[in-house]
This record gives structure tokens, C-alpha cells and sequence, in this order.
């Protein structure tokens, strides 16, 4: 019998799952894959520790497999699949297949159909493909300058509306937290470290915003709120580059921020469907690494 390895690599983890023609054999979880973040070194570290893990629970040698899917950020520049391959290719046995995980997350929500999905996990992105198979998409064009929504996003939002509202004479709760979160103790320190080269990891803060705004922080609350209403503007643009805005188009979500944030997951939905009534937006988060898995199994050999 035939054995699978579906591969999502993102920026904060990577995740492997072993499986034969009908069923999941084994999981792992391993550090992020990113190598424009992490460089080459670390995410063959990543990669190795992942597909390790994933093929001892499921009592499979990894030289065993026989067909892997690898879907991560960045895998449409030529030079990142070649690396990508290279280090598979030592790790485990069978055809390696390195794709963009735009690929992985569009299959898994809707196999070979159209479609339009927005990611948002460290970084964002939308992407989509209409029945004639062309392709667009909106965003992700770097942490420093794009990425709406994303978890750098938000943390970077975040911390620039505490500063607002310290210049406004407040005191907001958050500023605490983030001083806490940061090892910090003062706000000229986290001017700082907030401005310091390299960018520091804004989207650390994420789940410090999210339990902010459990609580009844207002500034929390707003600003995943306006990540809600960046995230279905970049689905807006796919929609209208590709089905011209009218139609029932197929819309999911994929990404940390909306597998974690009920009320990002609910403006993204609301604002989507008050300009597109007749789109129909999945409420299930889509796991990338389902869409991997079934590219590996399509292309078996």
C-alpha cells in the first residue's frame, strides 16, 4: 500500500501529516518553514523534526514514503522549491512535490473548483481561481509593507493604537501587557524595540489582543475589527478580478488569526456577504495541510 506525506510549512509552524490511501497514519507539529524568516538551516531543522515525529506515530520509515506534498510560503520563487526539494529529497524516500501554499489551501477548500480563499496567519494573502482556471490574487506582499490582517499586523496595530491613545492622555490596560509580553519596562523601551532593526516579532502579540478583547478591551476589540474588514478587502479584490462581483462564488478561510478569532472569522463574513449576497463563505477554517495530503495522493506514481 501506498504512503502520503502532506506538508504545510508557515512562518510560526509546520505541520506533517502521514497517511495511506484512506486514512491518517500519523501527525507532528514543528517549528515554522518560512526560509526567507528562518534561513535554509533552521527550516531543514523544522522539516526534519516534523516528518520524524509524524512518520514514528504512524510506524512508518520515512524512506518508506512514497509520495510528499509540501505546501509553504514563498514556494513560487524557483530558488525556495529548488532548496526545499534538495533537503526532502535527504529526508524521505519516493517523489517530492513542492508547491505554494496558495495551492495547498485552494485545493483543500475546494479540490479543482473556483474559488477564493484569504489567508491570515503571520502574514496574508487572498487568492483565487475561476472555472476557466485563471488565477489572482491580493496582498501578502511582505510583513513591513502589506499583509493586512495578519497576526504582524495586528500586533503592529495593536501597539500603535496604545501609543495614540497614550499621546491622547489615556493609560490603556494593553500597555501593560505588551511591556510584559516583551520584557519591557518603559514606553520610551518599547518605542525602541518596536522601531529596532531587525522588525521585531509583532505578531507574538496576537494572543495577548485576542485575550484583551475577550475581556471587553475596547482598543483590542477594534483593532481585530478592522483585520476583519482588511482581510474581506483583499477577498473583494479576487472577487471582482475574477468573477467580475456578481455570482455565487465559493469563499473560505484559512490561517491562524481566523482559526483563533471567532469575532476577525464574523466581520470577515459579514462584510464579504454585505457586498456579495450570493457569495457563500464557509464558516469551517480551512487546514492547508489537507490540501497537500490530496495532492499527494492525485499525484501518485
Amino acid at each position: 500500500m501506498a504512503i502520503y506525506l502532506g506538508i504545510d510549512g508557515g512562518g510560526t509552524k509546520t505541520t506533517c501529516v502521514v497517511a495511506d490511501e484512506d486514512a491518517v497514519l500519523g501527525s507532528a507539529t514543528s517549528g515554522g518553514s518560512n526560509i526567507t524568516r528562518w534561513g535554509e538551516a533552521r527550516v531543514r531543522e523544522a522539516l526534519e523534526a516534523g516528518v520524524k515525529a509524524a512518520c514514528a506515530a504512524a510506524k512508518v520509515d520515512p524512506k518508506r514514503i512514497d509520495r510528499t506534498c509540501v505546501g509553504l510560503s514563498g514556494a513560487g520563487r524557483p530558488e525556495v522549491r529548488d532548496a526545499v526539494s534538495r533537503m526532502m529529497s535527504e529526508i524521505v524516500g519516493g517523489r517530492v512535490q513542492v508547491v505554494s501554499d496558495l495551492e495547498t489551501t485552494l485545493e483543500s477548500a475546494f479540490g479543482g473548483g473556483p474559488g477564493v480563499i484569504t489567508i491570515a496567519g503571520t502574514g496574508s494573502i487572498a487568492y483565487g481561481r475561476d472555472a476557466q482556471g485563471h488565477t489572482a490574487r491580493s496582498g501578502g506582499w511582505g510583513l513591513a509593507i502589506s499583509d493586512e490582517g495578519s497576526g504582524q499586523w495586528i500586533g503592529r496595530s495593536t501597539v500603535s493604537a496604545v501609543l495614540g491613545a497614550t499621546d491622547a492622555g489615556d493609560e490603556p490596560a494593553l500597555l501593560a501587557s505588551i511591556l510584559q509580553a516583551w520584557k519591557l519596562s518603559t514606553l520610551d523601551e518599547l518605542v525602541r524595540h518596536a522601531n529596532a532593526s531587525p522588525t521585531p516579532d509583532f505578531s507574538s502579540l496576537f494572543p495577548l489582543v485576542l485575550e484583551a478583547s475577550g475581556h471587553g478591551v475596547a482598543l483590542a476589540a477594534g483593532v481585530l475589527d478592522r483585520a476583519g474588514v482588511e482581510l474581506a478587502a483583499l477577498a473583494r479584490n479576487v472577487i471582482h478580478r475574477l468573477f467580475g462581483g456578481v455570482g455565487s462564488v465559493p469563499v473560505a478561510m484559512s490561517g491562524g488569526v481566523f482559526r483563533q478569532s471567532e469575532r476577525v472569522r464574523e466581520v470577515f463574513y459579514n462584510s464579504v456577504v454585505a457586498e456579495f449576497p450570493q457569495a457563500r463563505v464557509r464558516t469551517a477554517v480551512v487546514d492547508p495541510v489537507d490540501g497537500a495530503l490530496a495532492l499527494a495522493r492525485k499525484a501518485r506514481v
